[in-house]
């Protein structure tokens, strides 16, 4: 079935290989000097997601070359530069979100090889190199985003099923006390990338079904008032990105139909304003972005629309 989803992708790689990426939205500030090189990821994969534990970065799952899922679980060691393997998932998973807590890893959602979602919740013990399940989501999803604002684990987005229609779906996992769904996202979409600063948690790009459909939505959830707001949107649409926090908030990659971003661009919610910072130097979609010590390391992804993919691990140095 895989194969059968990836037929329209491929065809679509065709089409876009011989397209300059770099058309998009250009940087205010191209400064090359702003990115450098890690060492390649070892199994170059797609729609991977990527958290930090213990001064490591983790890239988890996604496609492989073959347009097949995988349950490949990578460690990348900034400081000596060097990539290890970790316990696999318990089973392949594409399309899932990750992010850490407190000294332990989380995945949640996802799609399976089928195309269907996952509502598995699943967390890394870093000590015992294991995994294993914690209370199941409310509603299963893949393409959605996940991050951790003041302890709790908020899952926005996504869809039911591979190429259905995009949820609003808020929930929330508190470690202490299970599963709610919290109030929905104004805008529901798929491919979207979410980031936490100051206590709140801020939704960014995505789309509703086709690369045709990328947005440029920015919301913010803050569990204080248990509201959304809409904010300043981005100044590109773009779906398939990802984004950390390190100061601000930087929104990368993505895919169109005319190709894949090398877009950078920071949010900065101390003003709400957006500004176009250095673009990547390998534009890719499906991506996974881990800020970890003033560092934001963007590994793997799809370097042209549809399967696609690499082992890049750039690294970009925001502005101190």
């Amino acid at each position: 079935m895989v194969a059968r989803w990836h037929t329209a992708a491929i065809v679509a790689i065709a089409a876009v290989a011989a397209i300059a990426a770099f058309a998009f939205l250009p940087a205010t500030n191209n400064d090359p000097a702003a990115w450098i090189a890690g060492k390649d990821m070892p199994t170059p994969r797609t729609e991977v997601t990527g958290a930090f534990l213990d001064g490591k970065i983790y890239v988890i799952g996604g496609f492989d070359g073959a347009g097949e899922a995988v349950a490949t679980v990578e460690v990348y060691d900034p400081q000596a530069d060097k990539w290890s393997n970790s316990a696999s998932l318990p089973e392949p998973l594409h399309h899932a979100a990750a992010a850490s807590y407190n000294g332990k890893l989380y995945v949640v959602g996802g799609y399976y090889s089928d195309g269907s979602a996952s509502d598995r919740l699943l967390v890394y013990q870093p000590g015992s190199d294991e995994w294993s399940d914690l209370d199941p989501m409310p509603t299963a999803r893949g393409a959605l985003a996940a991050s951790f604002v003041d302890g709790a684990l908020y899952a926005v987005g996504g869809t039911s099923f591979f190429g259905s229609a995009p949820l609003a779906a808020n929930e929330v996992y508190d470690p202490e006390g299970g599963w709610e769904k919290k109030a929905p996202m104004p805008t529901p979409r798929q491919h979207l990338a979410s980031a936490s600063l100051g206590g709140k948690l801020y939704a960014m790009g995505g789309r509703i079904d086709s690369l045709a459909s990328n947005l440029d939505a920015n919301e913010a959830y803050d569990p204080a008032l248990g509201s959304w707001a809409k904010l300043e949107p981005m100044p590109s649409k773009r779906g398939g990105v990802a984004a950390a926090s390190s100061g601000a908030i930087f929104v990368f990659g993505g895919e169109g139909p005319a190709g894949t971003f090398p877009n950078n661009e920071k949010y900065d919610p101390s003003n709400g304003r957006w500004t176009s910072e250095p673009k990547m130097p390998t534009a890719r979609h499906g991506l996974a972005a881990v800020a970890l010590d003033n560092k934001i390391y963007v590994i793997g992804g799809g370097p042209v629309p549809g399967l696609a993919v690499s082992g890049s691990n750039e690294v970009f140095l925001p502005d101190e």
